[in-house]
């Protein structure tokens, strides 16, 4: 009997078996930032303890960074924990990409971009969205802030195994469709907890047809379904991404990326559960409430609470509507904008941005809408910079701004005011996520966000831009 990824992964660094019936795994790659590090590294120094393998831990700065005037932060205690990440990693022998490396930025964009992340090992951080690296064939979670300590000391962690769901999606993506859409339609069948006690196994042609920053969004976003780990197999458009870059062993590189290939899922390996979807069915998907599950197609409405399955589901729905003060049973469509925020680990990579680009040439941004444009890394910003892509977004009305997580979180300065509402390329709408209490966030596509940009409200990229094949469009 064959064997998935997951499973082969989990057997290649299964150090043993603990009395409580986990297992402890060893952890290939650790990635830590400023905020979930500093408390781990205290409890290091308590007890009289150095990090186990320095060279196996990389480190950057991205939550609480300034995306202006970066190397200057007004708020105590981002430079405090700036501070403290560069002292840290000095003290214990952490490769640190700082702000003066030119590699600074979002720890789930940088490792994929040096080649630090790559397949068939486990890689562990202090931020939820670690999910992302699974585009690789890695299985990479989140962790706490205790756990970081463990894996800094030991680089081990206890894990109960996980069971495996494999989602297939076959068939051709209708224009206007894209990563960010196929995620948040499995999320909104799915449910927020519908992935509790699975990793998720990607399948089928999109997931084969798509780029690996394009399954690096959809491998983001798993842990919003309640997955603990998100990936797709390895495949040669992983091999093509991965050579040359830095990390990566480039003196056997044919050996290199053979191993690799290895640890992809077998043709005859057994499932806890397989769905599958069509492909045709998915349209571009927003979001309306206050969890990433309450999505609904651009040309759906509102859900109506009155038309709820259960008690408990109306009541959600109530508290979601009250919470966004949208009208139940109307489109969500030409609702009006204040924010249109293009970034996150989610979105805010090279071809993030070249999609909307190109949409957004020639147009501006609606009077009354701030627009800011966040790439994922210093390295992105560079490579926008080469293609003139600041150019077409600052020409449009948005500001360009320096790396970081910026308004996905707003643990920096980039928070919303008040109750505006923000058409976000980011991965949570949880009430108060993007910095004001009352702030409303709608997630969507990059393309999206252009759209809802340049028209001031929740829009229909296919009717606002010209895609080829389109029947919206046409």
């Amino acid at each position: 009997m064959g064997k998935s990824l997951y499973q082969k992964v989990w057997d290649a660094h299964a150090v043993g078996k603990l009395a409580d019936g986990r297992t402890q795994l060893f952890i290939g790659t650790h990635l830590i930032h400023e905020v979930t590090s500093p408390q781990a590294f205290g409890m290091l120094r308590d007890l009289g303890l150095k990090v186990k393998f320095p060279q196996r831990t990389f480190a950057t700065i991205d939550h609480i960074v300034p995306t202006v005037n970066q190397d200057q932060p007004a708020d105590p205690l981002a430079a405090d924990m700036i501070k403290a990440i560069r002292e840290n990693c000095d003290e214990f022998g952490v490769t640190y990409f700082d702000l003066a490396s030119g590699k600074q930025g979002i720890v789930h964009v940088v490792g994929p971009e040096q080649g630090i992340t790559q397949p068939g090992t486990t890689i562990a951080c202090g931020d939820s969205h670690t999910a992302t690296h699974g585009a690789f064939g890695a299985i990479a979670f989140g962790i706490g802030t205790t756990q970081v300590r463990d894996v800094l000391a030991t680089q081990t962690m206890a894990m109960e195994k996980l069971k495996v769901r494999r989602i297939e999606v076959n068939g051709e993506l209708p224009p206007g469709v894209y990563a960010k859409d196929v995620i948040l339609d499995i999320i909104r069948r799915l449910g927020a907890k519908g992935g509790i006690g699975y990793a998720y196994e990607y399948a089928g042609e999109v997931f084969d047809r798509m780029s690996m920053e394009e399954r690096m969004t959809v491998c983001n976003m798993s842990i919003e379904g309640g997955a603990r780990c998100g990936y797709v197999n390895p495949d040669h458009k992983t091999v093509e991404y991965l050579n040359g870059r830095p990390y990566v062993d480039n003196d056997d590189f044919e050996a290199t990326a053979e191993r690799w290939l290895s640890f992809a899922s077998d043709a005859d390996a057994e499932y806890d559960d397989i769905v599958r979807i069509a492909a045709a069915e998915i349209e571009p998907t927003v979001t309306w409430g206050i969890s990433p599950d309450h999505g609904i197609a651009i040309s759906d409405r509102i859900p109506d609470p009155a038309g709820a399955a259960s008690e408990a589901e109306k009541a959600t729905i109530e508290e979601a509507l009250a919470y966004m003060k949208l009208p139940p049973g109307t489109p969500l469509k030409g609702v009006k904008i204040d924010v249109a925020f293009l970034g996150s680990c989610t979105n805010g990579r090279l071809s993030d941005f070249r999609e909307a680009a190109k949409f957004l040439k020639g147009r501006k941004v609606a009077p009354g809408v701030k627009a800011i444009a966040v790439p994922g890394s210093q390295i992105v910003a560079v490579q926008c910079q080469q293609e003139g892509l600041d150019k077409v977004f600052e020409e449009a009305g948005f500001e360009w701004r320096g790396a970081g997580c910026s308004m996905c979180l707003a643990m920096n300065p980039d928070k919303l005011v008040g109750d505006q509402i923000c058409a976000s390329s980011s991965n949570r709408n949880f009430k108060g996520r993007q910095g004001s209490p009352i702030g409303r966030t709608i997630l969507m596509s990059p393309v999206m966000v252009a759209a809802a940009a340049v028209t001031g409200a929740v829009a229909d990229a296919r009717e606002v831009f010209e895609f080829p094949g389109s029947p919206v469009a046409a």
